[in-house]
């Protein structure tokens, strides 16, 4: 499980703590917090209860998706994948996805309980990438997600930033993986705030680059 982590000083405490309480117990999973370039002293004097949870740095942010794609990168398992720091969603609920997730399938969660207002953006974004794309999408950037690591490795041209959502779940759907649902709760963040969904101003540039990046996904991005 990767989580990336970007000034997250307000709740990685927190979410260390929960994690130990979780998944150290649990053998079979590896956490990797990557430090994506945080400028808020987010992993000082913080330690560890076992080596199956580290901290991969990376020192300078170029975006929420490379953050996740260089800790799959160094990740081990033969199944991968990634969640919030923010408690939006549960950690839990990667075990959950890992129970599901098969050789041949991509797990995603699908979120509920959430704002009107934030359903209604995601179901409008669904809609007009569903309609380019020709094929089912919704709650685009639902967590948490988990694939066959031997499926992400053949993937090229992966973007670094927001994006990574999309161009993941497309890719999957693209070359026939199952999509497999299941219904995760998304009540509001326990510290800090978005780093992009602060007003209608930054929400209307997502939109944006987002619109952008999908025609290049569609018809000219390299697959």
């Amino acid at each position: 499980m990767v989580i990336p982590c970007f000034n997250e000083g307000d709740n990685v405490l927190t979410l260390i703590n929960r994690i130990n309480e979780i998944f150290i117990p649990l053998d079979e999973y590896e956490v990797i917090l990557v430090d994506n370039g945080s400028t808020d002293g987010s992993f000082e004097d913080v330690s560890f209860e076992c080596d199956r949870l580290f901290v991969h740095k990376i020192n300078k942010n170029i975006g929420y998706g490379n953050g996740i794609k260089q800790g799959l990168k160094v990740s081990t398992g033969d199944f991968i994948g990634w969640t919030h720091a923010d408690f939006q969603t549960d950690i839990k609920d990667f075990i959950i996805a890992s129970e599901l997730v098969t050789k041949d399938s991509f797990v995603k969660g699908r979120r509920v309980e959430r704002k009107l207002g934030d359903k209604v953006f995601s179901f409008g974004m669904g809609i007009f990438e569903s309609l380019l794309f020709q094929t089912s999408l919704y709650e685009i950037n639902a967590q948490p997600n988990i694939l066959p690591k031997s499926f992400f490795e053949k993937l090229e041209s992966i973007p670094s930033d927001f994006s990574f959502d999309l161009y993941m779940y497309y890719m999957a759907k693209l070359n026939s993986l199952k999509i497999k649902r299941f219904d995760v709760k998304f009540p509001d963040r326990v510290h800090g705030h978005s780093k992009w969904n602060t007003t209608w101003s930054s929400r209307f540039k997502f939109i944006k680059r987002t619109i952008l990046y999908s025609f290049k996904l569609r018809f000219g991005e390299k697959r």
